[in-house]
């Protein structure tokens, strides 16, 4: 595991408290254009994601980890398709408690 360039784990109501850091996330794709991907969060905000998409077809559901560049915006660095079906809920419960009280188990 590299821990030299550490990514917090956010949602879209997360993500303002983080603007200018590396930050990883999970978004349905919604749709793209010219290497502008929207995507919905896991708790429902609408985010947009900037940066080249891999040249493999989007999944339903992608990790996208870069640098918060807005309130509701994200200059990506990698992205991971995590397929068709994801638990939003329990991601976002890990987001909780990563940005929480056990903010310090996460890097």
């Amino acid at each position: 595991m590299d821990t030299s360039k550490p990514a917090i784990f956010v949602n879209g109501g997360l993500l303002p408290m983080h603007v200018r850091k590396r930050v990883r996330t999970v978004i349905q794709v919604l749709g793209s254009d010219r290497g502008t991907v929207i995507g919905k969060s896991t708790d429902d905000h609408q985010l947009t994601v900037k940066g080249s998409p891999p040249s493999v077809p989007l999944t339903n559901f992608v990790e996208v980890i870069g640098i918060a560049d807005s309130e509701k915006s994200i200059q990506a660095e990698i992205w991971t398709n995590f397929g068709d079906t994801f638990d939003t809920y329990s991601y976002n419960q890990l987001c909780q408690l990563a940005n929480g009280e056990y903010q310090l188990l996460f890097l």
